[in-house]
């Protein structure tokens, strides 16, 4: 999945750009109340904003005066985008602190990201070496997508993933590295057909180690013994130290405390 997955960038320009950014952040955060909140303590739009008006400086060859800019956003809002990134519209960067797009990373429309994303590179060399995230993606907060792959449209990362490989579109990942997994689908996507509903995704790691525990009592069960004591038969013969005992037993047999 190495071929590009983004159409040619349309380009309303600077300030079309950035009041399209705007409007997208009252469709992506019940907590946007006016245009004047929004334009005054929104660190995510204000680093956009900073990286629109670099952009078009880096495209025509400049580079001192985009970098410094980028810079002073960093300063400002703690994100770091490299004017040399592409990112298409209706951008939204929700609370911001700790982003980092370089310089060759490619970002469709109607992307959204969350605090602590990395689109990073692994390489020392020039060329590609950053994401390129299809139309639709939602990385969720401390993702880490690194080196010159490629996300397709709609795909979801959750938080605190690491993304070293292809993702086909439509997917989601979790996990280090992240795999992709089912998840359901919201049962009211946003207007833009956004998932936000980042509850729904699922943990690999605790339904494998819930296989793992079905498997065990499988076996117990075939030879005839009951829990960790040697030769045990009986539910007595359980071991009376163990802190596990409310995840190893099924529901059926669990006993909680009663707390009057």
């Amino acid at each position: 999945m190495n071929e590009a997955v983004l159409a040619p960038f349309a380009k309303p320009g600077a300030w079309a750009s950035i009041a399209e950014d705007v409007d997208c952040i009252f469709e992506r955060d019940p907590a946007a109340r006016t245009r004047f909140e929004v334009y005054t303590t929104y660190p995510g739009l204000h680093a956009v904003i900073l990286y629109r008006l670099a952009h078009p400086l880096w495209c025509r060859g400049w580079r001192w005066l985009p970098r410094f800019i980028s810079y002073l956003a960093r300063i400002w809002t703690s994100i770091d985008i490299h004017p040399g990134a592409c990112i298409g519209r209706r951008f939204f960067i929700d609370h911001g602190a700790g982003v980092v797009i370089g310089e060759t990373a490619e970002v469709g429309d109607d992307v959204t990201l969350y605090h602590g994303v990395t689109l990073g590179g692994t390489s020392w060399r020039k060329g590609k070496r950053h994401p390129t995230l299809g139309n639709g993606c939602v990385v969720g907060a401390g993702a880490k997508i690194l080196g010159p792959v490629v996300l397709g449209e709609r795909v979801k990362v959750g938080a605190n993933s690491v993304v070293i490989g292809d993702v086909p579109a439509a997917s989601t990942v979790v996990g280090i590295p992240a795999k992709v997994v089912r998840s359901r689908r919201s049962a009211s996507p946003n207007p833009h057909g956004i998932d936000l509903d980042h509850h729904l995704i699922p943990d690999p790691v605790a339904e494998a180690i819930g296989c793992l525990l079905d498997r065990i009592r499988l076996l117990e069960k075939a030879a005839g013994v009951h829990g960790c004591i040697p030769g045990g038969t009986q539910p007595e013969h359980e071991c009376g130290g163990c802190d596990a005992a409310r995840m190893c037993e099924p529901p059926s047999a669990r006993q909680f405390d009663h707390i009057d």
